[in-house]
């Protein structure tokens, strides 16, 4: 995650020296008969107005790195990362970055032929095709997933983008037909305050983060900042921080022969007992054999 973050601020340090207007980059990974994966970096920020576009085909968009707002005719609401942004064929959205520079997110595209298939085959009946909210917050169902996709975007092997992205739609559709839509309309002060300490624990997941010293940042008190945030996130601080430590844990246990207790260590966990712990409630198998099956998975 270290590498996408530090290629995102590279990107937008290239546009501050050109002097241009921000905008998405797709960069195309990888494609087939109905289903496309691209690298999406964007440079916007809060000097750019907000961007209306519309879905071509069915989007899940993992995002990696940043904060942006995304509003839909299903909602929308602060994507942080670990969240996946929903788009069904033809729906108009808005993207905005009032709070923030950039973000970058890893976007799975689906012909509606393709996408209707999958569906009837994974067992989505009675509700429709068609996403009914706009987003996904940092699930931990979608841990094992989004760690996956993650370290196959560094594979310079042969990853079998097809089948991720598979997986990937047929567990989306499972969570979004057993979510609401909260279409609320938080006051821009309060998303402010929390896209603040979101891309504080983005940037600096090792660090000690306690819930007093993340309400300090946000200028609330703790009891206000945990409502707020986990109402804008989906998730309390606690369960987005341990969940941005457990994804580069991760990642870097798939890329990295190093000990697991060094890693454990340097992703902000204090003991390696709770770090194991943790990682098989996350991802349903220990950090041992989750590096051995990593391997396999790509």
């Amino acid at each position: 995650m270290a590498k996408i973050a530090i290629e995102l601020n590279h990107a937008l340090a290239r546009r501050r020296k050109c002097g241009t207007s921000g905008c998405a980059t797709p960069r195309l990974i990888a494609s087939g008969d109905g289903w496309s994966v691209a690298d999406v970096m964007c440079t916007s920020g809060p000097d750019d107005l907000p961007f209306d576009e519309q879905h071509s085909r069915y989007a899940i968009a993992i995002v990696l790195a940043g904060s942006f707002q995304y509003r839909s005719s299903n909602g929308g609401g602060l994507m942080t990362p670990g969240s996946l942004m929903l788009g069904n064929p033809g729906q108009c959205f808005e993207c905005g970055h009032e709070h923030g520079h950039g973000d970058r997110c890893l976007s799975f595209w689906y012909a509606r032929d393709y996408f209707e298939q999958l569906a009837a085959d994974a067992g989505a009946h009675g509700t429709g095709v068609d996403f009914s909210v706009g987003r996904l917050p940092p699930l931990r169902v979608l841990s094992p997933l989004i760690a996956r996709a993650i370290v196959a975007m560094a594979s310079s092997g042969d990853t079998p983008w097809e089948e991720v992205s598979m997986s990937l739609a047929a567990r989306t559709l499972s969570l979004a037909a057993r979510t609401s839509c909260h279409c609320t309309n938080p006051l821009p002060n309060a998303e402010a305050r929390v896209t603040r300490t979101v891309r504080l624990i983005d940037r600096h997941p090792d660090a000690t983060l306690t819930l007093s010293h993340l309400a300090q940042q946000a200028g609330l008190s703790r009891f206000h900042f945990l409502r707020t945030f986990e109402r804008l996130t989906g998730v309390t601080p606690h369960q987005y921080v341990l969940r941005a430590r457990l994804r580069e844990a991760a990642i870097r246990l798939a890329a990295d022969s190093r000990p697991v207790l060094d890693i454990a260590l340097d992703c902000g966990f204090g003991d390696v007992s709770n770090f194991n712990r943790a990682f098989r409630t996350e991802f349903g198998v220990g950090p041992r054999e989750y590096r051995r099956r990593a391997g396999v998975l790509l």
